[in-house]
């Protein structure tokens, strides 16, 4: 799923049918990469429109904010 991401978001002409059928191969189904496909390109299209606009983050982010932990995913994802 990843590979996939990265692919779409930095060479989306890249993209084959092979490689939607590699993520059925692991086990996501139709919906499943239509999913996938529609987040990894909302978050493009919404990064790209702020960085066009030249939008920057609220003065209360701090990098920290910006990272999770290990252990801070697995939590939250319980």
């Amino acid at each position: 799923m990843l590979r996939y991401a990265r692919a779409l978001t930095l060479e989306p002409s890249s993209i084959v049918r092979e490689d939607v059928r590699r993520l059925h191969s692991v086990g996501f189904d139709d919906r499943a990469v239509l999913d996938i496909c529609q987040v990894v390109s909302y978050y493009n299209y919404v990064n790209r429109l702020a960085d066009g606009l030249g939008v920057e983050l609220e003065d209360f982010w701090v990098p920290d904010d910006m990272v999770i932990s290990r252990d801070e995913f697995e939590a939250r994802r319980s």
